[in-house]
């Protein structure tokens, strides 16, 4: 990680979970870090952390992000789109609110953020790192998932279309997606819509934990400049699909 030192990471999502683990792990080895989410992030700017509060539905607010880590330093080194929701909203019977929140922050918000920060890349040196966290869910279709499915299937296309992007302009800039199983987050309650589907979700078997997630960010950005991971599966070892 010695390359990144004192250079700045963008973590969107930041408020809890993974994203919030990554903030800090990047804050701790010597990154200039700053997380955007809705909700307050006050424990992160305690550690040092630039805490912005967006929602990645209103590109006004992607804007001011951008704007306020460019004026305070310049542009962004590292992106990692943490931000993201599900719903269990099937196709044949779902809501078309949910439907439309998922492909707004899990698609185009993620869209618009890689924009400005590669915008930020190619303007600093061509020399970068974009970080997709994408999902399991990218690569098979949970029973009554397909709408989250898909949103993910497309952060696997957007992966691959920006890495195809990136060489044909003969950049140094890289692009790695990272998809977990089950995570121990607030995901589970946000998705079925119950409290007590958390516990339901992350007590079956022991499950990944955002450290963990933290963990595979720092090892995809210390890989030499010539290394690009594609795409890092990683499940809790119990975890049947």
């Amino acid at each position: 990680m010695e390359r990144w030192r004192g250079r700045v990471a963008l973590v969107t999502g930041g408020s809890s979970g993974i994203g919030r683990a990554v903030a800090m792990d990047l804050r701790q080895a010597g990154m200039e870090v700053a997380a955007c989410a809705r909700r307050p992030m006050q424990d992160l700017a305690e550690e040092g952390v630039l805490c912005l509060r967006a929602d990645l539905r209103q590109e006004a607010d992607i804007d001011s992000v951008f704007q306020a880590i460019r004026d305070r330093w310049g542009g962004v080194d590292v992106l990692v789109n943490n931000a993201g929701l599900g719903h269990q909203s099937p196709l044949v019977s779902g809501r078309t609110e949910h439907w439309r929140e998922m492909l707004e922050v899990n698609v185009l918000g993620l869209c618009i953020c890689t924009r400005e920060a590669i915008q930020d890349m190619r303007r600093r040196g061509d020399d970068g790192h974009v970080i997709h966290v994408s999902s399991m869910s990218a690569h098979r279709v949970a029973r009554g998932g397909g709408v989250y499915s898909a949103t993910k299937f497309a952060v696997r296309s957007l992966t691959e279309g920006l890495r195809q992007e990136l060489r044909e302009l003969h950049s140094g800039i890289r692009v790695s997606a990272l998809s977990p199983g089950f995570v121990e987050t607030g995901f589970a309650e946000h998705y079925q819509g119950r409290a007590e589907a958390a516990h339901e979700t992350y007590s079956r078997y022991p499950v990944l934990q955002p450290d963990d997630m933290a963990r595979a960010v720092r090892w995809i950005l210390s890989e030499p400049p010539h290394v690009q991971i594609h795409d890092v599966l990683i499940r809790p070892t119990q975890q049947p699909s």
